[in-house]
């Protein structure tokens, strides 16, 4: 037989095989055969990589079997970095704290907030301090006046309950950050926080109240070198933003189904509690917008909102 006619043979048997094969992308197949685009979830990266790594895998694969939809966990490098994916559309579903939420829906026209943790309503930061710096614990908001003079280290500069809370209240207090000794630092974490104050590079740090508990039950943190000095008023904080254009893959219902998800996760099921333990949540409400017009009109008077 001719070698080119006989080549030729082969290449037609070797089609079919070539049309089978799986391709490497962001997509599944449906029970008909379309392409299904995965939806994305992200969050700010406040605390330890590896913890976010392990909460937010397990919480994809939850919602994966939820929603029958591929769904990828995509980290980011900061917290603009979320905010910027979320805006072009890399990020479907993100975890943002009450500023960085604030600041993603402004961007996205329609985007909601579906769903907090409980402990979200009337979230807290915490004041800590080095006890080589002698400051005792302040009793009310006034006596913060005693920080002045001494270094202070918030967390990321986006952080609502790591910078704007806490520099909020400081304000109402009349202090000012031109009263530390040195520049402000921005530890870029919470985890960092402590471990700076704790290290004695910053006498003060303000941080997550949630975060510095869930250290100190864990026994990470040494209480004879640091400890909490102060506890704010409460505030709306951390909550789940939705873009609407997943609604354009996946169905007008589908924001709905997100958010049904999220508060279906019940404690008493082993494997959806670890998630809630993880979040150090007993459970995911319902919320709204409207409910960080606060952090909204904070965020503008200190210039994080133009």
């Amino acid at each position: 037989m001719n070698k080119k006619i006989l080549l030729g043979f082969i290449l037609v048997l070797l089609l079919p095989v070539t049309a089978c094969a799986p391709s490497s992308d962001s997509t599944s197949s449906s029970g008909n055969g379309a392409k299904v685009q995965s939806f994305t979830t992200g969050a700010i990266p406040d605390q330890d990589p590896e913890k976010l790594q392990r909460l937010y895998g397990k919480l994809a694969a939850y919602l994966e079997a939820e929603l029958k939809v591929p769904v990828e966990y995509k980290p980011v490098i900061d917290y603009a970095a979320a905010v910027t994916a979320f805006r072009v559309g890399d990020l479907d579903l993100v975890w943002f704290g009450g500023l960085t939420g604030v600041q993603a829906r402004l961007q996205v026209e329609e985007a909601e907030a579906i769903a907090q943790r409980d402990i979200d309503a009337e979230f807290h930061t915490v004041f800590i301090a080095n006890k080589s710096s002698g400051i005792k614990p302040i009793k009310n908001i006034k006596d913060l006046k005693v920080l002045k003079g001494h270094t202070l280290t918030f967390g990321s500069e986006s952080s609502t309950s790591g910078r704007l809370m806490p520099q909020y209240f400081l304000q109402q207090a009349g202090v000012t950050l031109d009263d530390f000794q040195g520049e402000v630092g921005f530890s870029k974490s919470h985890d960092a926080t402590i471990q700076l104050v704790e290290a004695g590079s910053y006498k003060v740090g303000a941080l997550n109240e949630q975060v510095w508990k869930s250290r100190v039950a864990a026994g990470n943190v040494d209480l004879k070198k640091v400890e909490l000095i102060w506890r704010t008023p409460a505030y709306y904080d951390y909550h789940w933003v939705i873009n609407p254009k997943v609604k354009e893959r996946y169905g007008d219902d589908f924001v709905e189904r997100v958010q049904a998800a999220l508060l279906k996760l019940d404690p008493n099921v082993p494997e959806q509690k670890e998630i809630l333990d993880l979040f150090g949540a007993t459970k995911f409400i319902s919320t709204k917008n409207d409910n960080y017009a606060q952090i909204e009109a904070i965020g503008r008077k200190i210039g994080k909102i133009k």
